[in-house]
Parts: C-alpha cells; sequence; structure tokens
C-alpha cells in the first residue's frame, strides 16, 4: 500500500481531469481526493496498491483533451481510514 501527492501541470483543468480521476480510482479501488488548484494545476491524493497507482496514471495521460506537461509526485503517510475518492475545487 502507497500513498502520493500528485500535482499535475498542463492543460488539466476544465478537460474532465477531476472526473476522469474519481471514475478510473473507483474502478481500481483507489482512495484520496482531487483538487482544482488556483494557479490551474490539479493537486491529486492517491491511495492504493502501487501497480493500480500505475495504472491509474497511465489512464490519465490517454485522453485527447487533457495535456499532462509535468507531476510533481511526493510519497506520504498512508490513510487507513480513508474508503473512496473523493473531487472537489479547493
Amino acid at each position: 500500500m502507497k500513498r502520493y501527492n500528485m500535482i499535475f501541470k498542463g492543460r488539466v483543468q476544465g478537460v474532465g481531469f477531476r472526473y476522469k480521476s474519481f471514475m478510473i480510482a473507483n474502478e481500481l479501488g483507489l482512495t484520496g481526493d482531487v483538487y482544482n488548484l488556483y494557479d490551474g494545476d490539479v493537486e491529486v491524493n492517491v491511495q492504493g496498491e502501487q501497480e493500480k497507482i500505475d495504472i491509474f496514471l497511465d489512464g490519465l495521460s490517454h485522453d485527447r483533451f487533457i495535456r499532462i506537461d509535468k507531476v510533481n509526485i511526493k510519497e506520504e503517510e498512508i490513510k487507513n481510514d480513508e474508503k473512496n475518492l473523493n473531487y472537489h475545487k479547493k
């Protein structure tokens, strides 16, 4: 089990990025949060098995509307009480 904080830069707001994150995470059984940031980036806190997190990242990069220029990734402490992935505006 791993947990990461990720900041996505590029064309990631107004293109369905949070919704797609939510759908992929639910399919894979991942938990966490997805936020639009005021600077145009998107912050994702995601938790689950490393293999599923890798699939999650791959799924986000295959969309004609989304363009990910850079992802800053930082490992974080596991949150055992999370049940699903939520998305909202910060």
